[in-house]
């Protein structure tokens, strides 16, 4: 399976990036992870909050392959334990062809984009900033791969 983690702008913290770039070399040793950073709008105070997530969902849907499998990283999405993650990443690496992950620009997703959304994550009831749930996201799904594998990365 095929894993695909799509980001609406680049990370700009050097630490963030960093350790994501860390998570992502560590991931790829247990499946094919890639991401895709689509750059950020501009000129965005010239358009409403609804079309910069419009023109957003648009870039993000134009990576989406008929057949994948798009998750969304939402507030709103179901939370999981890390090692419900992981049991849950095992069943997609099963049944999917292509994982996509989304983590969208500052106002969340255009309705286009629900509706194609197969899933919505959350990774917490607490609010992180754009920047920050990258880093988290890439080590839970290194967690995950861990957790599978049955390494000693884990500690119940």
């Amino acid at each position: 399976m095929k894993t695909l983690l799509i980001l609406v702008g680049k990370t700009t913290s050097k630490v963030f990036n960093t350790g994501i770039n860390d998570y992502v070399e560590r991931i790829s040793h247990y499946m094919p992870f890639d991401i895709i950073t689509i750059p950020e709008l501009k000129n965005t105070k010239n358009i409403t909050e609804e079309q910069q997530k419009e023109k957003e969902g648009e870039l993000i849907l134009k990576h989406i392959q008929p057949g994948d499998t798009l998750v969304l990283l939402d507030e709103h999405g179901k939370e999981f334990r890390s090692i419900e993650l992981a049991n849950w990443l095992e069943r997609k690496q099963q049944t999917c062809r292509r994982l996509v992950f989304v983590i969208g620009g500052p106002y969340g997703f255009s309705k286009e984009v629900y509706d194609k959304a197969n899933e919505k994550i959350s990774l917490s009831k607490m609010t992180f900033s754009h920047q920050m749930v990258r880093l988290i996201f890439t080590e839970q799904i290194y967690r995950a791969c861990t957790i599978i594998k049955g390494e000693p990365y884990h500690h119940e």
